[in-house]
């Protein structure tokens, strides 16, 4: 009855071995893809960041254009 015992616990821990050494190999296999991913995520976003700013420096060239002229209309009726 013992040596069935420790059978079986020695076949439990080897399996979680296994289980280990399975879930260790796929963790290593799919490393290379998740920092891929992260690359093109970090390149989109600084996309996104720069277009951000050329809509942010464009719409101040434009106020400042439609100011200007708004004011030059006003001298001119005046």
């Amino acid at each position: 009855m013992a040596d069935q015992s420790l059978d079986a616990r020695r076949i439990a821990r080897e399996q979680e071995g296994r289980m280990a050494a399975s879930a260790s190999i796929g963790l290593n296999a799919v490393k290379p893809f998740i920092q891929f991913q992260t690359s093109m995520m970090r390149v989109f976003a600084e996309n996104i960041e720069q277009a951000a700013r050329n809509y942010e420096r464009n719409f101040e060239a434009f106020s400042n254009t439609v100011a200007q002229q708004g004011s030059e209309a006003r001298r001119e009726a005046a």
